[in-house]
């Protein structure tokens, strides 16, 4: 078992920036990957970042790429999320989650989930 702990959501301003924490416990993380998605009221649960634990490797959501950060401490067991330049749209709950080997953009790929941590971004 894998248990992650989301942090560092909050209120922001548009324009501003947030970085988000999420510490994972439990089994090795060794041939892991660990995402970031996010879901925005009424809408399904998208994709927004991974990061292959062994390798660094990196995967954005088109949409994000060049404002979204996904980065990890292998010693601290956390992954983070640097979000910049937030726009409004970027309002959701943002979801840590990890799987047992290859990356993907579905949601069904991650076997372990965090509770979420709430972005508001206002205009």
């Amino acid at each position: 078992q894998v248990q992650l702990v989301e942090s560092g959501g909050g209120l922001v301003q548009a324009g501003g920036s947030l970085r988000l924490s999420c510490a994972a416990s439990g089994r090795t993380l060794t041939g892991a990957t660990l995402a970031w998605f996010r879901q925005a009221p009424g809408k399904e649960r998208e994709f927004v970042a991974a990061i292959s634990w062994n390798t660094g490797n990196t995967y954005y959501a088109d949409s994000l790429k060049g404002r979204f950060t996904i980065s990890r401490d292998n010693a601290k067991k956390t992954v983070y999320l640097q979000m910049n330049s937030l726009k409004p749209e970027d309002t959701a709950v943002y979801y840590c989650a990890a799987s047992r080997g290859d990356w993907g953009t579905e949601s069904a790929v991650y076997n372990y989930w965090g509770q979420g941590t709430q972005v508001t971004v206002s205009s």
